[in-house]
């Protein structure tokens, strides 16, 4: 999956002052497949609703629990019922390499709030050869404020300073983001992460940096688990998905903080399933999903970070500290690998396993 180069998306003031003036397809409807639940509901009201209501193309929205295996089969039979799908970067990546999807060349991006053209809008990443960026989520390292009475962590590296900042650490119990902290708390620059730890000797210095917390974690494996931990002070700091602490922290008013410091980001994108029988509905759909104003209302409902830089810009200030792409949240942010994952996943969890088990 390659980043589109500048000029591979065709971007218009002519073509984009017509976008919805076109009358509604013949089938009048598009249907948009996603994860469910309040994120659902977020892109409903941010995309779904306005959408349809502008264009006067119907929309529906399914619900999937990602992965490829349900698109694959309805390529494979040529039975494609989803027009748009919601997919995370490393589906996309696999479904673009194996035909699973439309291209997205000459889809109408709008330009930012600002003015900036789409390809300078969209954050680093985001635009690819099959789909289009939407939202930004992250791994976090979040605390209980009750539990630190005097001096406050700030710091990935204080995950690791049990000294300091006394009391048990939750991790997941897989070695994806954390093996990246931990290397980052041993002195390594965030931009050479990957390639540090794609060595037998970076990864050894990983494990070793893990094991001087090791008897202080408590694992965990689904991500409700983590405010959990954090609610009955079973941990001090834990990693954690950034919307779980946002729901905790603001919806039900924990006291739980979060570390934004080298936060991991992971990427989702708008997608076309190949043989889309409302293509051009599909297409005209992400082009309005994509514009910065619709992706700040989503931003505003839910604290997943817009994939346009000038969408934070307008997103409401009680929200903005909560988003992954917020400026100052974003300053020492590592992208998620996923090329590396890849390359190195099978290894380096043998490896975790070992580690584990000893």
């Amino acid at each position: 999956m390659r980043l589109q180069i500048p000029g591979l998306i065709a971007i218009g003031a002519v073509a984009l002052s017509g976008l919805f003036a076109q009358p509604a397809l013949a089938d009048g409807a598009v249907t948009v497949t996603s994860f469910g639940g309040s994120y659902a509901d977020s892109q409903k009201k941010a995309f779904l609703e306005p959408f349809q209501k502008e264009s006067g193309i119907k929309t529906n929205m399914v619900d999937y629990n990602g992965g490829l295996g349900e698109l694959r089969a309805q390529v494979s039979t040529g039975n494609v019922t989803w027009d748009v799908v919601d997919v995370e970067m490393q589906d996309l990546s696999r479904g673009c390499d194996d035909g699973l999807f439309e291209p997205v060349a000459g889809i109408d991006l709008p330009p930012g709030i600002d003015g900036s053209k789409p390809e300078d809008d969209f954050i680093d990443g985001t635009l690819a050869d099959c789909g289009i960026g939407t939202i930004i989520w992250s791994t976090v390292i979040a605390y209980n404020d009750e539990m630190f009475a005097s001096e406050k962590p700030s710091k990935a590296a204080d995950f690791f300073d049990t000294k300091r900042f006394p009391g048990k650490r939750g991790l997941i119990k897989k070695p994806q983001a954390f093996l990246e902290w931990a290397l980052i708390a041993d002195g390594v620059e965030a931009k050479d992460v990957y390639s540090v730890l794609a060595t037998p000797e970076g990864l050894d210095r990983a494990f070793a940096k893990l094991d001087t917390i090791r008897k202080d974690i408590l694992w965990w494996d689904a991500h409700a688990q983590a405010p959990q931990l954090l609610a009955d002070k079973e941990v001090a700091m834990t990693m954690a998905a950034n919307g779980r602490i946002y729901t905790a922290a603001v919806v039900e008013k924990k006291p739980f903080k979060i570390i934004w410091d080298h936060q991991i980001w992971f990427r989702e994108y708008w997608a076309i399933p190949k043989g889309a029988k409302n293509l051009e509905a599909a297409r005209r759909f992400i082009s309005f999903a994509s514009k910065p104003e619709q992706m700040a209302v989503q931003a505003g409902l839910i604290s997943y970070g817009p994939a346009r830089k000038s969408a934070v810009a307008v997103v409401s200030d009680a929200m903005k500290p909560y988003l992954p792409t917020e400026p100052s949240n974003f300053v020492t942010a590592i992208a998620n690998d996923v090329q590396f994952w890849a390359d190195h996943g099978d290894e380096i969890n043998e490896k975790f396993n070992v580690w584990l088990n000893r």
